[in-house]
C-alpha cells in the first residue's frame, strides 16, 4: 500500500481528470491520497472531491503565499470550516516562504501561529510548508511545541540536514517529494537517506515536481512509485517494505482512515 500525503487534486490538469487520475493510482497501489488546502477557494473544491472519493482526505489551510489576503485569520475561523467533517484530517498547507516572499514576513508567521493554535485545539497535524526560513519556522514550532503537544509534518522537505535533525529532535514528521529524485539533490537524498525511516512520508505535490525520470511534465499521484523507489534503495530495503514503512507513518501521525 502506497499513500501520496500530498497533492493538490483541485489544480489542473487534475480536477478536470480525476476520475482517470484516481484510476491510475489505484493501479500503482496508491491506497489513499491526501489533497491539501491552499486558499478558501481550493478548499471548497476538495470538499467536493473528498464527498464523491472514498480514497481521498482533505485538508483546510492558507498557504503562506496567500497570508497577505487572509491577515484577520484566526484560530475560531479555521476550526469553523472544518466543522466537525471527518474526512478533513489536517492543518495547513500554512508556514513560511521566505524565498519568493508574496506576504510579508510578519504576516505569514502571524497566520502560520493561528493554524498552529488550531491544529493544537482540534488535534491535527499541521502541514508546514517552509523554504529559506529554515531559522524563523524553526523557532515557532519549538516554541509552540513546547507550549502544547503538536503533531507536525514538513512537506517537500528541501532544508538542510541539521534543520532536518533539528526538526526530528520536535518530533516532527518529514515528507520527501519528487524533489529527492533530481540529479542536482545529492545533499538532500544524503540527507534522508540519514534520517529514521520511521519518521519519513512521501508525497508527489502534484501537478508539481514531477520525479525522475518524469521531471518536467506535469505531475500526478501514480508518480509517486518513483519516488519511493529512489528513496528504497537510499535505504537498502525494498520499494514495497519502504511504502509499508511510509504509509504506518502516516496513520501514526494522522491516525486510521475509514
Amino acid at each position: 500500500m502506497i499513500i501520496d500525503s500530498h497533492c493538490h487534486l483541485e489544480y489542473e490538469p487534475m480536477f478536470s481528470n480525476l476520475d482517470r487520475v484516481i484510476a491510475r493510482a489505484l493501479d500503482k497501489n496508491i491506497k489513499y491520497l491526501l489533497t491539501i488546502s491552499t486558499t478558501n477557494e481550493s478548499y471548497e473544491k476538495i470538499k467536493l472531491i473528498i464527498k464523491k472519493y472514498k480514497e481521498i482526505y482533505g485538508t483546510y489551510g492558507i498557504h503562506p503565499h496567500e497570508a497577505k489576503s487572509y491577515k484577520k485569520l484566526k484560530k475560531e475561523d479555521i476550526i469553523k470550516k472544518i466543522d466537525n467533517n471527518n474526512k478533513v484530517i489536517g492543518i495547513g498547507e500554512t508556514g513560511l516562504d521566505f524565498f519568493y516572499e508574496h506576504s510579508e514576513k510578519e504576516i505569514q508567521k502571524k497566520i502560520f501561529i493561528k493554524h498552529i493554535e488550531a491544529s493544537q485545539f482540534l488535534k491535527k497535524p499541521v502541514i508546514v510548508h517552509t523554504r529559506d526560513a529554515e531559522k524563523e519556522t524553526y523557532e515557532i514550532l519549538k516554541s509552540e511545541y513546547r507550549n502544547k503537544d503538536l503533531k507536525i509534518l514538513i512537506h517537500c522537505f528541501t532544508g538542510s540536514k541539521i534543520f532536518a535533525h533539528k526538526l526530528i529532535d520536535l518530533g516532527c514528521y518529514i515528507s520527501a517529494s519528487g524533489i529527492v529524485t533530481f540529479k542536482k539533490s545529492k545533499e538532500l537524498a544524503e540527507t534522508f537517506a540519514g534520517l529514521p525511516i520511521d519518521k519519513i512520508l512521501t508525497e508527489t505535490d502534484s501537478p508539481y515536481l514531477s520525479p525522475e525520470p518524469l521531471r518536467g511534465k506535469s505531475n500526478e499521484p501514480s508518480h509517486i512509485v518513483h519516488t519511493i523507489n529512489f528513496l528504497s534503495q537510499m535505504k537498502n530495503i525494498s520499494p514495497s517494505e519502504f511504502a509499508s514503512i511510509t504509509s504506518k507513518n502516516f496513520f501514526d501521525l494522522f491516525g486510521n482512515l475509514s
